[in-house]
C-alpha cells in the first residue's frame, strides 16, 4: 500500500485560461498516478511496470478533469477529491488495457503506443487491468488521510455503479452482442450511456461528492450535475464516432477505422457525419443548460464544467 503523501492542488484562480488550468490539473493527475502507481515493486516488478505503463501513458486526463472541475463547482478541494481523480483514471485505465486485448477489440495501438498487451503480453496485461481496479478502491480508503467513512464508500459506490453491469461491464457486452448487426439510436444510447458516459458523468459526481453544499440545496446541486453529467459523457462517445472517421490513426493515438472494420453501429452509421455533429453539439447545449439550473453559488462556480463540455464536442473540430 502506498504511503507516501503530497500536498493538495492549490485551488486555480478563477480567472486563469482554460489551457493553463487543464495543463496544471493533467500534471497534477500525473504527479498522482506516479505516487500511487510506482513503476518498480520489490516482489512483482513486471506487474508493475505494466501498471504503470497503462496508467501513465498519457491522453487528455478528462475524467480526472471532470472530477476537479465539479470539485471547484461545490467548492472541494484537498486530499478527498485528488483521491477520487487518481481513482477514476485508474478505472479508465484499467477499462482500455481489457478493451485492447484480442478477446475484445484487439487493438495493438493505444496513446500512440503499443496497447499494453503488445507491450508485456496478454496474460500480464490482464493482471495489470485487474490490478489498476483494485487499486481504485484501495486509493478512496486511506486509513490515515482524514478521510470520513461515509465518504469514502459514497466514492466506491459511485464508481462501482459506474464500472460494473450498469455501467461500462455491461455496456461493453452490450457492444460485444451488437457487433455485426444494425441496432437502432436508442439501442446505441443505452450502450454508449453505460460504455462510455457512467464513468464520465461518475467523474462529475465523485467530484460533487467532495463538495461542501447546504442541505437545502443538494438535491437541485446532484440533479444538475447528473443531468450535466449525462450529456457530456454521450456527447464524448458521439465525437469519439466522428473521430474515427475523419481523424487519422496518428491524430487519435489508437487505431482509426476500427469500427467500420468491426461493423459496428455507431452515431456517424447510423445517423450520417454531419447529423452527428449536430447531436454532439447539441449535448453540450444540454449539458451547459443543466448548469443554468445550479444555486447561484454553485453556478458562478461552473466556468471549467462549461469550457469542459466545450472540450469534448470541440475534440471534433
Amino acid at each position: 500500500m502506498v504511503t507516501e503523501t503530497a500536498s493538495p492542488l492549490a485551488t486555480a484562480p478563477a480567472d486563469l485560461p482554460f489551457d493553463a488550468w487543464m495543463r496544471q490539473h493533467q500534471e497534477r493527475a500525473q504527479s498522482l498516478i506516479a505516487r500511487f502507481v510506482p513503476q518498480a515493486h520489490p516482489l512483482v516488478p513486471s506487474l508493475h511496470e505494466a501498471m504503470h505503463y497503462a496508467a501513465a501513458l498519457g491522453g487528455k486526463r478528462v475524467r480526472p478533469l471532470l472530477v476537479w472541475a465539479a470539485g471547484e463547482c461545490v467548492q472541494a478541494d484537498g486530499e478527498a477529491l485528488d483521491r477520487a481523480a487518481c481513482a477514476v483514471e485508474l478505472v479508465h485505465a484499467y477499462s482500455l488495457v481489457h478493451d485492447d486485448l484480442p478477446c475484445m477489440d484487439d487493438d495493438v495501438l493505444r496513446r500512440g503506443q503499443p496497447t499494453t498487451h503488445v507491450r508485456f503480453g496478454q496474460a500480464l496485461a490482464l493482471l495489470a487491468g485487474d490490478a489498476l481496479q483494485a487499486l481504485a478502491y484501495e486509493v478512496l480508503t486511506p486509513e490515515d488521510e482524514g478521510m470520513a467513512a461515509a465518504l469514502q464508500a459514497r466514492l466506491c459506490a459511485l464508481l462501482a455503479r459506474a464500472s460494473g453491469a450498469e455501467g461500462m461491464a455491461g455496456g461493453q457486452t452490450l457492444d460485444i452482442l451488437a457487433t455485426g448487426r444494425a441496432i437502432g439510436a436508442d439501442d446505441l444510447m443505452q450502450m454508449h450511456s453505460r460504455k462510455t458516459g457512467a464513468l464520465l458523468k461518475a467523474s462529475v459526481l465523485m467530484g460533487a461528492a467532495c463538495g461542501k453544499v447546504e442541505a437545502a440545496q443538494q438535491p437541485v446541486v446532484w440533479a444538475a450535475l447528473q443531468a450535466y453529467g449525462d450529456a457530456v459523457g454521450l456527447a464524448f462517445q458521439v465525437v469519439d464516432d466522428i473521430l474515427d472517421v475523419t481523424a487519422d490513426s496518428a491524430t487519435l493515438g489508437k487505431t482509426a477505422g476500427k469500427d467500420a472494420q468491426q461493423n459496428k453501429s455507431t452515431y456517424v452509421s447510423i445517423l450520417g457525419l454531419d447529423a452527428a455533429g449536430a447531436l454532439a453539439r447539441r449535448l453540450r447545449d444540454q449539458a451547459q443548460a443543466a448548469l443554468d439550473t445550479l444555486p447561484v453559488a454553485q453556478r458562478a462556480s461552473s466556468r471549467r464544467l462549461r469550457e469542459l463540455a466545450d472540450l469534448i464536442v470541440l475534440r471534433g473540430h
